[in-house]
């Protein structure tokens, strides 16, 4: 592995472990794909630190547990809008 992406995998990982953010909201922050930052910490963080790996797994996993409640509040929001829009 390149030592520029070990770098990134561990800047994601430390990331992800201060702000909690999803997947989404790190490529965001990196400028990177949705599927890189997952690739970084599902398969190559593991590689380079297995405890950081763990604990960056547990908030993406509560992450994914929690986002249909964060779609919801997407939706009403966008309706919520619409609704002023039109009066």
């Amino acid at each position: 592995m390149q030592n520029y992406i070990r770098k990134r995998a561990v800047k994601v990982a430390q990331h992800i472990l201060r702000t909690s953010d999803t997947v989404r909201q790190t490529a965001e922050v990196f400028g990177i794909s949705k599927s890189t930052v997952h690739k970084d910490v599902s398969e190559r963080l593991p590689r380079i630190n297995k405890e950081m790996a763990e604990d960056v797994k547990a908030i993406l996993d509560k992450n994914k547990a929690e986002r249909h409640i964060r779609g919801g509040e997407a939706t009403r929001r966008k309706y919520a809008n619409q609704q002023k829009v039109q009066a």
